[in-house]
C-alpha cells in the first residue's frame, strides 16, 4: 500500500503530461490538416489526385515505418532526448512545407515530418508510463493522451479552416512552430529523462525491415485504386508481405528484438493492437475526404467546414469522462467492442446524412463516430501500454503507436482510393464535353471545379455530375468502413478479455 502511495503522481507529473499531450495533439492535427487544405493546394500547386493523396498519407506513412525503431532508440538513448530532438526538427520541416513551391517538394517536407514526428511520439507515451505508475492514474493520463490524439485529428480541420479563411494554405503547417517552442520549453523544464538500462544496440536489419514491411503495400494499394493493377503493384506487395515474414522471424531469434513478438500471443495485447487500427482507420480515413466534401460538395468555406467537424472533436474528448466508467462496467473486451460498434452506427448515419438536407445529421453522425474511436482507442492504449514492464515502455508504446499511425496511413490511402475508384465509376459525363474538362473532372472533382473556374465554360451541369458521384462514392465508402468496423468489434468481443477493471487493479496489487 504504502509503495502505492510513493508511486502515485503529483502536480509535477501532471504538468509534464500536459506537455506530453500538447506534442501529440499537434502530431495528430497535422496528419489531417491537410486535408481542408486540398482545394486552394490544388488551385495553387496543380497536384495529380495521386500526389494528394501522397501529401496526404506520406506523413503518417513515414510516421508508422519508423515508429518501431524510433521507440526502441528512444529506449536506448533517452525518451526527453529524443522528444526535444525530434521536436526542434519537427518545426523545421513545418516551414520547408509551408513554402514547398511544388506538389513534389510538398511531399518531401511531409516525409520530414513524419521522421522527425516519428521521434516525438513514441517518447510520449514511454514517458507517460513512467510518469504514472497507479494503474489508475495511469489509465486517466492515457484518456488525456488519447483525448489529444483524437481529439487533434478531429480538431485539424477546424485549425485548418480558421488559418485558410484568413492566409494562405502554409499557414496550416507554419501554426505548428510556436507550438513546437511551448514542448520544448516545457519539456526541458518538466520532463525526466529515462532509458532502458539494459538498452542494447539497435538491429539495423530490423529496422530496415520494419519500413519495408509497411511502406511497399501501401504503394500498392495506392497505386493500384490510381492506375490500375500492373508489374510495381504485384511487386511492391511481394516486397511489403516478404518484408514482414522476415521481420517477424527475426524478431523470434533476436534476444533484443524491435517488437516483442510473443506479447502477440496474449489476446488482450494482440486484439488490442487490432483494434485499435480499425477504430483509427475508419474514422481519420473518413475525416480525409470529408473535408473534401463540405467544401466541394456543400460549397462551405473552410472555417464553416472546419465548424462542421467540431462535433467529432468535442466527442473525442468527451472519451476523458467516460472511459474510465465503461472499463469498469463492461470490461475491457465488451467496452472495446461496444465502441466500434457506435462508431460504425456513426459511419452509417453518415451515409445517409451525406445525401439529407442541412448539417444537424452530418454534425450527429460525425459526433458519434469521434466517441467511439476515442473510447476504443484509450483502452486498447492503455491495454498495450500495462502489458509491459516500464524499462521496455518505449518499444510497446511505439507498437501501440504504430498502430495509430498504421491505422491512420491505410484509412487514407484504402479509403481514400477506393473512394477516387468509385468516383471515377459513378461520373457520368455529358457527351461532347472537351476532352480537357473530360479530363480534369475524372482526375478529381477538386481539379474539374478548378478547370470549371478557370475556363468561364458553362459547366454547372457537369459540376454537378461530378458532385454526385462524389457523394455516392463517400456514401460506399462509409459502409464499407462500417462494416470492418462491425467485425473488429466482434472479433475484440471474443478476444479481448472483459474482467472488470477493480478486479484488475486488485490483481496486479495482490
Amino acid at each position: 500500500m504504502n509503495a502505492s502511495s510513493r508511486a502515485r503522481a503529483g502536480r509535477r507529473e501532471w504538468l509534464a503530461l500536459v506537455v506530453l499531450t500538447l506534442a501529440v495533439l499537434l502530431l495528430a492535427v497535422d496528419g489531417t490538416v491537410l486535408a481542408l487544405a486540398v482545394p486552394a493546394i490544388t488551385a495553387d500547386l496543380k497536384p495529380t489526385a495521386v500526389q494528394v493523396l501522397w501529401a496526404g498519407d506520406i506523413y503518417s506513412l513515414v510516421l508508422a515505418g519508423l515508429l518501431v525503431t524510433m521507440g526502441n532508440v528512444a529506449d536506448r538513448v533517452g525518451r526527453k532526448r529524443l522528444l526535444l530532438i525530434g521536436s526542434v526538427g519537427f518545426g523545421i520541416a513545418s516551414v520547408l512545407a509551408a513554402f514547398a513551391p511544388n506538389p513534389e517538394m510538398l511531399i518531401l517536407a511531409r516525409v520530414l515530418l513524419g521522421l522527425f514526428g516519428a521521434t516525438i511520439m513514441p517518447s510520449t507515451l514511454s514517458i507517460l508510463r513512467n510518469l504514472f505508475e497507479d494503474p489508475q492514474q495511469r489509465a486517466k493520463a492515457i484518456a488525456v493522451w488519447s483525448a489529444g490524439a483524437t481529439g487533434g485529428a478531429a480538431v485539424g480541420p477546424l485549425v485548418g479552416g480558421a488559418l485558410l479563411e484568413n492566409f494562405w494554405w502554409g499557414s496550416v503547417f507554419l501554426i505548428n512552430v510556436p507550438v513546437m517552442v511551448l514542448v520544448v520549453v516545457g519539456g526541458l523544464v518538466l520532463l525526466p529523462e529515462s532509458k532502458n538500462p539494459a538498452g542494447k544496440s539497435i538491429d539495423v536489419t530490423s529496422a530496415v525491415l520494419s519500413v519495408l514491411t509497411i511502406v511497399p503495400v501501401v504503394y500498392a494499394i495506392k497505386h493500384l485504386a490510381g492506375h490500375g493493377f500492373d508489374l510495381s503493384v504485384a511487386a511492391s506487395a511481394v516486397v511489403g508481405i516478404g518484408a514482414g515474414v522476415l521481420f517477424t522471424s527475426r524478431q523470434r531469434r533476436l534476444d533484443n528484438p524491435l517488437v516483442d513478438v510473443s506479447l502477440f500471443r496474449v489476446p488482450a495485447f494482440a486484439g488490442a493492437v487490432a483494434a485499435q487500427t480499425i477504430a483509427v482507420f475508419g474514422f481519420i480515413g473518413l475525416l480525409f475526404f470529408f473535408s473534401q466534401y463540405l467544401q466541394l460538395v456543400r460549397g462551405l468555406g473552410p472555417l464553416h467546414a472546419g465548424l462542421v467537424e467540431l462535433p467529432a472533436t468535442l466527442a473525442s474528448i468527451a472519451v476523458i469522462a467516460i472511459a474510465g466508467t465503461a472499463l469498469t462496467v463492461l470490461g475491457r473486451g465488451r467496452a472495446i467492442a461496444i465502441s466500434m460498434i457506435v462508431s460504425a452506427a456513426g459511419l452509417a448515419l453518415l451515409a445517409v446524412a451525406e445525401a439529407a438536407p442541412g448539417y444537424w445529421l452530418l454534425c450527429a453522425a460525425l459526433a458519434i463516430c469521434g466517441l467511439g474511436a476515442g473510447v476504443s482507442m484509450t483502452l486498447s492504449t492503455d491495454a498495450v501500454v500495462g502489458a509491459v514492464p516500464k524499462e521496455r515502455a518505449g518499444a510497446a508504446s511505439s507498437v501501440s503507436e504504430t498502430a495509430y499511425e498504421l491505422g491512420v496511413a491505410l484509412g487514407i490511402a484504402v479509403l481514400g482510393s477506393l473512394h477516387i475508384a468509385l468516383y471515377r465509376a459513378n461520373l457520368d459525363l455529358p457527351a461532347g464535353l472537351p476532352e480537357q474538362a473530360r479530363a480534369a473532372f475524372d482526375e478529381s472533382l477538386a481539379t474539374g471545379i478548378g478547370y470549371a473556374a478557370q475556363a468561364g465554360e458553362e459547366l454547372a451541369a457537369v459540376t454537378r455530375a461530378g458532385q454526385h458521384a462524389f457523394v455516392e462514392g463517400m456514401q460506399a465508402t462509409s459502409l464499407i468502413a462500417a462494416v470492418l468496423l462491425l467485425t473488429a468489434a466482434a472479433v475484440a468481443w471474443r478476444v479481448i478479455p472483459s474482467t472488470k477493471e477493480q478486479e484488475a487493479v486488485h490483481d496486479r496489487h495482490s
